[in-house]
Parts: C-alpha cells; sequence; structure tokens
C-alpha cells in the first residue's frame, strides 16, 4: 500500500495521513502522542529537527518502558516491590548505600551471587524482588522462584526425560532470585537437582537467594554436610551477603497499629 503524498494538505488530512503510517510503520507512541508534541512544538517556536527529534524520542521511550514491562512480568515476581517503598530507617542492618550500589547491577554484570540472610519479617524479599525488579528494568533476564516450588520442578522434569532443557532455561536467564530458601528442608535428591542449576550458573550468570537461615543453619535444609558445603560455596564465592537481622518490621509495624489506638483511649 502507497499512501498518496499531496502538498497544502488540511490539518485533518494530515492528522490522517500520520495516523495512518505510524499504524503502517507500527509507531504506536508516535500515532498516540504527534498532536500533543506538534502543538507543543508551534507554541515553543521548535525547528522541523527539533520536532522530528521530540516524536522519534517519544517512541523509544515508551518502547523502553513496554520492554521493561515485558522483562518485569517474564521474570514472574509475586507483587510489586521497589526500593523506593523500603523503609531502611525501619532496618538499621540493611544499609541502604549497599543497596543503592547494588541496584546499580554492577554485581550482575559481573555473574556474582547475592545472599539475603535473616529473620522472617527483616525485609529480604522485598530486596530481592526489588533489586530483581531494577535490574529487569535496566535490561537484564529476571527469574524469580521459591526454592521449594524450582526443586519441585526440576524433580517433575527428571521425571519426565526433561531435566537438562528445564536446567538449561535456568541458566540463560542473567538473574536468578531464589526466595524463601531454607525454609523446607529438602531430600538429597532435590538438594542434587538445585546444586545442578547452581552449577550451571557459577561464575556465568548470576543467583541471588533471600533465606531464614544462618549458612551454619543451611545443613537442615540440605541434610548433606558436602552437598550443603558445596551449595553455600557456590553462593557465596565473590558474592555479596546482606545480613538482616532478627527484628521483624512486619511484626513492628503491627504492634504499632495496635498500640495507637490504646494509647488515644
Amino acid at each position: 500500500m502507497t499512501l498518496p503524498r499531496q502538498r497544502g494538505l488540511t490539518e485533518q488530512a494530515a492528522d490522517a495521513a500520520i495516523d495512518t503510517a505510524c499504524r503502517m510503520l507500527r509507531l504506536p507512541s508516535i500515532r498516540n502522542e504527534f498532536s500533543d508534541i506538534a502543538d507543543r512544538a508551534v507554541k515553543d517556536q521548535m525547528t522541523y529537527r527539533g520536532f522530528l527529534a521530540e516524536v522519534l524520542m517519544a517512541e523509544c521511550d515508551d518502547r523502553a518502558r513496554r520492554r521493561s514491562e515485558r522483562r518485569i512480568k517474564a521474570a514472574g515476581f509475586p507483587r510489586e516491590k521497589s526500593l523506593r517503598t523500603f523503609d531502611f530507617d525501619a532496618n538499621p542492618n540493611i544499609d541502604a548505600a549497599t543497596i543503592h550500589t547494588l541496584a546499580s547491577c554492577e554485581w550482575i554484570k559481573k555473574s556474582q551471587p547475592l545472599c539475603l540472610i535473616g529473620d522472617s519479617g527483616t525485609g529480604k524479599s522485598h530486596m530481592l524482588i526489588s533489586l530483581g525488579t531494577e535490574a529487569a528494568m535496566k535490561g537484564y533476564r529476571v527469574r524469580y522462584t521459591l526454592a521449594t516450588k524450582l526443586v519441585n520442578e526440576l524433580v517433575e522434569a527428571a521425571d519426565e526425560k526433561q531435566l537438562n532443557k528445564t536446567i538449561a532455561r535456568y541458566g540463560r536467564v542473567d538473574l536468578l532470585c531464589i526466595d524463601e530458601l531454607g525454609y523446607m528442608e529438602l531430600d538429597r535428591h532435590g538438594a542434587e537437582l538445585l546444586f545442578q542449576v547452581l552449577t550451571e550458573r557459577e561464575e556465568k550468570n548470576s543467583v541471588a537467594i533471600a533465606s531464614n537461615e544462618s549458612f551454619g543453619g543451611w545443613t537442615k535444609t540440605f541434610t548433606d554436610p558436602r552437598l550443603c558445603a558445596a551449595i553455600v560455596d557456590r553462593l557465596t564465592f565473590n558474592g555479596t551477603i546482606i545480613e538482616t537481622g532478627t527484628d521483624s518490621y512486619r511484626l513492628a509495624s503491627t504492634r504499632a497499629r495496635t498500640e495507637q489506638p490504646a494509647k488515644a483511649g
């Protein structure tokens, strides 16, 4: 299809031609925004080049936003969390400067691991999801999973003769976020399968984990001491370890809310 090219188009005809051309070229942001940008261009007395730059940048910005949204959705986060909503004052164990340095994603670029260790309610999952989201926004492929869910998937894949394919899929993402590691004991087979995933990613792609158990307590999750030591080694070598402490932020918030009416009374 060739669009007719005419000089001296009316405003209405020009708008229709732009709309048609944007549909053909798949430029939805320009199609949606060109009228407002054109009005601003007249008001601000933009040059033709300036106007062209504005509409093209609008399309580029919107495409970048949509790509980020797709990567965040593909990561499989259970809920939205961001660093902006984390209350660093509520947990002095978590250093804001360290977290914001991690948000630059240099550790992912270097294929280094990250371990968030602390009791329930101390912000581990919030940090894990927030840093994973930052990575997705910066263009990295991210996958979030619970430790038990990952192990169950690996066991099923092994039963269906799809283990290598499944391990390769988890091996390809730039950042694998494993939450709630240490909440449940894993049998030797499950632990060995998880070890295979970590080995596949070692020094090639980053792993970030959140655990309610200190490394010394991981023998309750990985009952084979040698396998436990090997997994700890994979998850800590050249990595960052952040201890989020033992004081539950959620519990403290709940207590504060329940105490306020009592004080008011």
